[in-house]
């Protein structure tokens, strides 16, 4: 099993910055890409970003927050992160750590089989 723990959520103004992290413990050795996603009130969990293990890591995000947010990790010590520029209202959400198996970069949340517990992202307007 892989546990993950995120933090660094919190209440920020419109056009502000946070930087999540996320801590990896556990069969790590099984994981390779990992994600982060976000869940709205009353919507669908939604893909945000992922990234490959290796050295020259291959990332991808969503549409909606490419040229904001840069997600990065550290394998040697088993942590992803993710910054979050210039915040919009609409990014408030619980933002989710996941990680994956596949062999290919995903944005299917069926492909994640390991889960954090979230952390909320507030911005105000």
């Amino acid at each position: 099993q892989v546990q993950l723990v995120e933090s660094g959520g919190g209440l920020v103004q419109a056009g502000g910055s946070l930087r999540l992290s996320c801590a990896a413990s556990g069969s790590t050795f099984t994981v390779t890409n990992m994600g982060w996603f976000r869940q709205a009130p009353g919507k669908e969990r939604d893909f945000v970003a992922a990234i490959t293990p290796h050295i020259a890591s291959r990332t991808l995000y969503a549409d909606s927050v490419k040229g904001r947010f840069t997600i990065s990790r550290d394998s040697a010590k088993g942590t992803l992160f993710l910054q979050m520029n210039s915040l919009e209202p609409e990014d408030t959400a619980v933002y989710f750590c996941a990680a994956s198996r596949t062999m290919a970069l995903t944005t299917t949340r069926d492909n994640y089989p390991y889960w954090g517990q979230g952390t909320q992202v507030t911005v105000s307007s």
